[in-house]
């Protein structure tokens, strides 16, 4: 079964509701793990420091996994590709669940993240073919929309139970879902079959494209400024605003609530115009990072600006959809591209805040790293948005039959 125009909205609803699933899927087993690495590093007796080499063991997964499935899949039917991926997630939780020191579990982490980048790639291609005309940013922001939702709902339950069990029932429960996942795209999700399989040297020819690499910079450097912030915001809730701990739950909860309303609103605008609606968007991403220095001292006032700081994730299916129109071939680079962008924010983002800490620093402080990388990406966005313009700009018309002329 192929996905044309004509299909129905109905028809559209359980496919993308099963895809999100997925991508909860994935948002719960890497954004939980930011918020129980005190407890992996209690648990394996090891310092906090050390236990991070578990996030960046998955974000390392991530970058390997992206464009390497993402090309081994090129002209697989892409239903197989997510069951494939799905399956792999499965099997990595699981094994990340009984790890019995922490090298092993590091290794499981990077195993758990090959998948990430793949899937995300492929689901999001799925809903690309699937959107009517006009209509294809909305359409990916919905399938992203399972990694907003495991923000609000995902994150601060898996922190609760963690808190009250084990992280090691965490990432059992990420291993049921990842296998739920797997049987109902088997069952739901249509066939999907590459109907133009690009060659390598196609997929490959996208990394030529200085337009590619400019829109990319938007996640690359700015994305930094969300991870610089939200990698420190339960030490800036302990030691700065001095909340109970309770409270770092819901700030994660509101957080993860801007989230989704940011992928709603710009998937939205962006049917609009994409390039203005990213432009203004990073624009308050910098006065939001200012801002959250001095609402660090309220956790009212945090609250709201964690808030607004989730919402600027929502560009992430925006910039992607950007990407796949400036780039009419080679969709399956772009889409390891972006993840691996997206992945290499994620460790930017809390090195730069964590060589500001070194300094000296608060915790609130990271606002200000966190201010320069998304201006950082408010000037690749500029550097996009003047190449755009000199593509649409019509060549002037020769008229004067003088054959030098043009």
């Amino acid at each position: 079964m192929s996905f044309n125009n004509g299909t129905s909205q109905t028809s559209h609803f359980w496919p993308i509701l099963i895809m999100a699933l997925g991508t909860f899927t994935l948002g719960l087993t890497e954004f939980a793990s930011m918020s129980m690495l005190p407890l992996i590093a209690a648990s394996f007796d090891v310092t906090p420091s050390m236990a991070g080499n578990v996030i960046s063991g998955y974000a390392i997964g991530v970058v390997i996994g992206a464009p390497l499935f993402m090309l081994l899949t090129n002209k697989t039917n892409r239903r197989t590709s997510l069951i494939l991926f799905v399956m792999m997630m499965f099997v990595a939780n699981g094994l990340s669940a009984i790890a019995t020191s922490l090298p092993e579990m590091v290794f499981y982490r990077v195993l758990s993240g090959l998948p990430h980048g793949a899937y995300f790639g492929t689901a999001l291609l799925v809903a690309s073919d699937m959107a009517p005309k006009g209509k294809r940013a909305s359409f990916m922001s919905k399938v992203f929309m399972g990694l907003t939702i495991a923000t609000i709902v995902g994150v601060p339950m898996a922190t609760l139970v963690g808190q009250a069990m084990s992280w090691r029932v965490c990432m059992g429960i990420v291993a049921v879902l990842a296998l739920i996942t797997a049987v109902l795209i088997y069952f739901i999700v249509p066939g999907s079959p590459v109907k133009t399989p690009t060659r390598l040297r196609e997929e490959f020819g996208v990394l030529k494209n200085k337009l590619v690499w400019s829109i990319s910079g938007i996640i690359f450097v700015g994305f930094g400024g969300v991870f610089c912030i939200y990698t420190y915001l339960a030490d800036t809730i302990i030691n700065v605003t001095e909340a109970p701990e309770v409270t770092i739950s819901i700030a994660m909860m509101m957080f993860g609530i801007g989230t989704t309303i940011g992928n709603w609103v710009c998937g939205r605008l962006a049917d609009k115009s994409p390039i203005a609606t990213t432009g203004i968007a990073l624009l308050c991403s910098v006065g939001i990072a200012v801002m959250y220095v001095f609402a660090a001292s309220n956790i009212y006032w945090l609250y709201v600006t964690v808030f607004c700081l989730g919402a600027s994730v929502g560009l992430a299916a925006v910039i992607q959809s950007m990407l796949l129109d400036v780039s009419p071939t080679g969709h399956a680079m772009i889409g390891a591209l972006v993840q691996c962008a997206f992945n290499t924010a994620n460790a930017i983002g809390p090195m730069i805040g964590g060589t500001l800490l070194a300094t000296g620093a608060t915790f609130n402080e990271t606002g200000y790293a966190s201010a320069l990388l998304f201006l950082g990406g408010l000037v690749m966005w500029a550097l996009s948005y003047m190449q755009m313009r000199q593509k649409q700009q019509p060549r002037p018309v020769c008229t004067n039959p003088n054959p030098s002329c043009g």
